[in-house]
């Protein structure tokens, strides 16, 4: 038989913070000491583009040739870029509100644009939501914090994490993350397009050709 009592148990005090141990702190200087480096072949930086007010990106696939677009939704309204060449495609800076189910839609979505219009494209960013972390044949991101709040974007091949590889040959610092809040990392489905999302722009790198 449940006894029932109207006190609530103490508050537990939490303890003192523990400190990190060897490993951590060596990892931690391990990870500060990386230069932000060129994402190794045979990906390609193909893109920068400056996105005020940016809140998320999510990938879609052009119906004509299965190449890879990426949306990015903003306080400006919405953007579709080509992840093969860097190109913005498409834009809509009065979206209808009716349209958007951000708020209501846990899968996180916006209404396509130019060739995919009449299609809803997940988005990941400030309202939640995520990207690929792999790539599906070896490649990996990680978004690490070891000054935090600033992140910054590892990329790594064939399991070589910053603790089990040499930097620069199995792991790499591709992001820096330093002057506005990162908002989304991650592979496109295909596997072929890397995207990282800040507040304040958009970065695209690619190991497809033109």
């Amino acid at each position: 038989m449940t006894k029932w009592t109207k006190n609530a148990p103490p508050d537990e005090q939490p303890g003192p913070e523990a400190e990190l141990s060897p490993y951590q702190q060596a990892m931690r200087q391990r990870l500060l000491a990386a230069p932000v480096v060129p994402a190794p072949e045979p990906w390609q930086r193909i893109a920068y583009a400056p996105v005020g007010g940016l809140l998320g990106i999510g990938f879609a696939s052009h119906p004509g040739t299965g190449e890879d677009l990426v949306m990015v939704v903003s306080h400006e309204g919405h953007g579709l870029f080509d992840a093969v060449t860097g190109e913005k495609i498409a834009r809509d800076r009065d979206p209808d509100p009716e349209d958007d189910g951000r708020d209501v839609d846990p899968a996180l979505w916006c209404p396509g644009l130019g060739p995919v219009a009449g299609s809803r494209v997940r988005i990941a960013g400030l309202f939640g939501g995520e990207l690929h972390t792999t790539s599906g044949d070896g490649w990996k991101l990680e978004v690490v914090a070891p000054a935090w709040p600033n992140e910054r974007v590892l990329l790594s091949r064939d399991g070589g994490l910053p603790h089990s590889g040499p930097y620069g040959e199995r792991w790499w610092h591709i992001f820096h993350s330093h002057y506005s809040e990162l908002r989304a990392a991650g592979f496109s489905p295909s596997g072929q397009t890397l995207a990282v999302a800040t507040s304040s722009d958009l970065s695209l790198w690619t190991r497809r050709t033109v």
